[in-house]
């Protein structure tokens, strides 16, 4: 009923940019709130930042350098990560809590987008 599809991540010198998008599809009635986690090998996803119709909030780790924006009109939200250090690497998922057309609010999740920081 409802695609999370993210897309973005790649290799990336540190102190390097990346943005990443993530577009949802679908029977949406409206997103109550998007959001991206991370998990890199060995370790538990973990809360980037997120969303929600009004106010944003980030990890303490990315806070400064990750920027999480949303374009209701395109059901997408984005990720600008700057000044990216080695510790960033991981795979980059994207989340969406949404109310679907004639039924109710669901949790959803992207793919995933492997972002690495690598020199």
């Amino acid at each position: 009923q409802v695609q999370l599809v993210d897309s973005g991540g790649g290799l990336v010198q540190p102190g390097g940019s990346l943005r990443l998008s993530c577009a949802a599809s679908g029977s949406i009635f409206s997103i109550n709130a998007m959001g991206w986690y991370r998990q890199a090998p060995g370790k538990q996803r973990e809360l980037v930042a997120d969303i929600t119709r009004g106010n944003t909030h980030y990890a303490d780790s990315v806070k400064g350098r990750v920027t999480i924006s949303r374009d209701n009109t395109k059901n997408t939200v984005y990720l600008q990560m700057n000044s990216l250090k080695p510790e960033d690497t991981a795979v980059y998922y994207c989340n969406g809590q949404i109310i679907v057309r004639f039924s109710g609010e669901y949790d959803y999740w992207g793919q995933g987008t492997q972002v690495t920081v690598s020199s």
